[in-house]
């Protein structure tokens, strides 16, 4: 199927990013793809450097007649998110990505497809090997860790690039111009509890939340997507009307991913079992109905399973469900200055309770660092209260923007004289790498924009084969317009 990707235009692009999708390459395992980038430029000739955290710069001269024109930088990153469907069998720390081709989208095979942001780490590439290309001074500045913590961005020294503009190619919509993105960071509330015997008395079975679309925590949080672990808390909670015991809980993965799935083991009495059927089927129609515009296939399953042998004590399941049903999840804020601008949002991204222990994990996104800590200190606050541990850890700032920058001008007039209409200046709630490389670089002018991507983050993800052809005509008239020094 890949062979079908290398055969799109444009070849050079489609050509790279089916030999980067060769390369497993999750957040934090970046040690494969590094060294494949680092081969790519030194095999060019380029001047290849890898820094102390693993961010690999390329650098490649000015084009004939480009000598004079402003340095640039071209940044993407090279980790990408892992998901899969639960039924997909595959090993993401083994296997290269098995893509596809259908009508004008490519797609992968029931896992997420690495376009975000593979395409522009591919864009890069394309252009570093270039010979025709017309182009100023070059720095490709490929970075590690975007999805799972910007710590490539920050461990980036603030004295390695010489690039006065950067171009990043992280952006998820071919009408957009982004000048600016929200801050983010994340809060983890765990603690322990003691186990207690089921009895016989009691009857097993496992609630199966299944079906939601899922998405990008930052970008897709405004569509009002359903949360798989919201989901089973009000199932559970509810449940506690008929003596429902609980198990096991497993719902969610990544920070950055809204939970498509959750499941849990639980125990109901058996005097209560027939009204606590009774109970899902009402529950879960209602929940039907308030997500079928958005999750048309959320499926919730009730099956028997073997009695549990060990739940949770009564008293702290009792809080954890409350906790966890106060705990904010999507926007919290709007921007009251940008329409239609997320301003500060939070995702329950997991939540997994077995064996006398219980994590909880959120992502709090804003675009003002000061209501960014507030929504954190609620969170918090919610978490102690049942005695949890909350910590909090890899902070990293927004990106304010600067409409009045050169660069936003340019590529403005530029869209309006390519395509016939007007760009969509904005700022975005996705958190992007410039607001951090802004810190080390404030003098540098920065934008981001890239091809239409769809359901980022999921195992739905998918890249629009025209919109990429689109983008990378922009991009090369974009580096043709770069202005003078």
């Amino acid at each position: 199927m890949s062979m079908m990707v290398n055969e799109l235009s444009p070849k050079a692009l489609w050509k790279n990013f089916a030999e980067l999708n060769a390369v497993p390459r999750p957040s934090k395992k970046e040690e494969r793809v590094i060294a494949f980038a680092k081969n790519f430029g030194e095999k060019l000739g380029l001047e290849t450097v890898v820094d102390a955290v693993g961010n690999v710069i390329i650098r490649k001269p000015a084009s004939k007649g480009m000598e004079d024109r402003i340095p640039v930088v071209l940044q993407s990153h090279l980790d990408m998110v892992h998901q899969k469907n639960a039924g997909t069998n595959f090993d993401f720390d083994q296997q290269g990505i098995e893509m596809y081709v259908e009508e004008d989208w490519v797609k992968a095979k029931g896992t997420t497809l690495g376009a975000d942001n593979g395409i522009g780490v591919a864009a890069i590439m394309a252009i570093l090997e270039s010979r025709s290309i017309k182009h100023p001074a070059l720095e490709a500045l490929f970075t590690i860790d975007e999805e799972t913590g910007m710590t490539g961005a920050m461990g980036l020294k603030a004295d390695l690039l010489e690039g006065k503009i950067m171009l990043n190619l992280d952006t998820e919509d071919d009408t957009e111009l982004t000048i600016g993105c929200a801050g983010g960071i994340d809060i983890t509330a765990k603690g322990k509890y003691k186990g207690i015997r089921s009895n016989a008395r009691m009857k097993g079975f496992r609630i199966t939340v299944k079906g939601l679309n899922g998405g990008h925590s930052g970008m897709d949080i405004h569509k009002g997507l359903a949360n798989a672990n919201k989901i089973m808390n009000r199932l559970l909670h509810g449940g506690l009307e008929f003596g429902l015991r609980i198990s096991k809980i497993d719902g969610g993965g990544l920070r950055n991913a809204i939970p498509r799935e959750s499941y849990a083991d639980i125990t109901v009495p058996e005097q209560h079992i027939r009204a606590f059927k009774k109970y899902i089927k009402s529950v879960s129609a209602e929940i039907f109905q308030e997500y079928n515009s958005t999750d048309a296939d959320l499926q919730i399953k009730l099956k028997a399973i073997d009695r549990p042998a060990m739940l949770i004590p009564k008293d702290f399941q009792n809080g954890l469900l409350r906790a966890i049903y106060a705990c904010p999840n999507g926007i919290y804020r709007m921007s009251p200055d940008i329409p239609d601008l997320v301003q500060t949002s939070n995702n329950l991204a997991r939540v997994h309770v077995e064996n006398g222990q219980y994590k909880i994990l959120c992502l709090t996104r804003s675009s003002v660092d000061s209501e960014k800590l507030d929504l954190v200190n609620a969170i918090q606050s919610t978490f102690e209260l049942i005695g949890a541990k909350v910590t909090t850890d890899g902070s990293y700032p927004g990106w304010t923007p600067k409409p009045e920058a050169a660069i936003v001008k340019v590529m403005r007039d530029l869209y309006k004289k390519m395509f016939a209409a007007e760009p969509h200046v904005n700022a975005c709630h996705a958190g992007l790498e410039c607001g951090i490389l802004g810190t080390y670089y404030p003098d540098m002018e920065m934008i981001s924009f890239g091809p239409n991507i769809r359901g980022a983050h999921s195992p739905d993800e998918k890249v629009q084969i025209s919109s990429v052809q689109k983008f990378w005509d922009y991009l090369l008239a974009t580096l043709k317009k770069i202005p003078k020094a």
